[in-house]
């Protein structure tokens, strides 16, 4: 039990974890693509985890530190650019840090965190931006719209988790918890067949796969589950495309 709650400390409360999954699902669409390079990964998972960490501890007693890494991860972020891809890869990157920062900063007097029901599309259109746009060449609009589905519809249950906590008005609020699900389940499935039009066969399942599985975890999403339920098993989801396609491979191979 002990063991559980380091790892729960150390990988998932750190934003480590969210960080990875954002980055494998990234790093299956450049596969995809056949656009996959390591500085590439290793610049997308610098600025998951950077922006993840600035999120959550920017009102407390460690942001002072925090920012300080924050500064530290962006020169490493532009160097990592400018040595390996161009200008244009950089000015992609500080659009998608500036959506970030305008998220959620507690200098702005209204932040996006703060409008009611953007939230979850807005954290769709940065991920999508990531997966379409700054991985690329030129803007993908199908996965785009894949990735921002996707991305959208895992936000819900989150949001159905923290219903009795929110300030601001949600789609579990407003519409109900079941008819969140609903909007989930539908997200879900435009994603799902956009994948099947749009991706190559070995990734559309893979994603097919996936959508199976996060509709069982929206299905069994409600208030009173555990933190590690939406933090473990629904984030997990956006890694799955990725560990679903290693299987496949492997599977193929033997």
């Amino acid at each position: 039990m002990n063991c559980l709650k380091v790892l729960k400390k150390s990988i998932i409360d750190s934003q480590l974890y969210v960080s990875l999954m954002g980055t494998f699902f990234a790093v299956f669409f450049m596969l995809e693509q056949n656009t996959f390079r390591f500085p590439s990964v290793l610049l997308i998972f610098i600025t998951y985890f950077s922006g993840y960490l600035y999120t959550k501890y920017q009102k407390t007693k460690h942001f002072p530190y925090i920012l300080i890494l924050n500064v530290m991860t962006g020169i490493i972020s532009a160097v990592l650019i400018i040595f390996n891809h161009n200008e244009i890869r950089l000015v992609k990157w500080f659009v998608i840090v500036v959506l970030g920062l305008l998220y959620n900063s507690f200098f702005l007097e209204n932040y996006i965190r703060k409008i009611p029901l953007l939230k979850v599309f807005y954290v769709g259109l940065v991920w999508a931006l990531v997966n379409s746009w700054l991985t690329l060449p030129e803007f993908n609009f199908p996965i785009f719209l894949i990735s921002f589905f996707f991305v959208t519809a895992l936000v819900l249950p989150f949001d159905i988790r923290d219903m009795k906590s929110d300030t601001v008005q949600t789609f579990p609020k407003l519409i109900g918890v079941q008819n969140t699900k609903y909007l989930a389940y539908i997200l879900v499935f435009a994603s799902a067949i956009l994948s099947v039009f749009y991706l190559k066969i070995q990734f559309s399942l893979s994603f097919f796969l996936t959508s199976i599985f996060t509709f069982i975890l929206i299905y069994y999403s409600k208030n009173s589950n555990k933190d590690s339920y939406y933090s473990f098993w629904v984030e997990s989801c956006s890694g799955l495309p990725f560990l679903f396609l290693i299987l496949s491979e492997k599977f193929y191979l033997y």
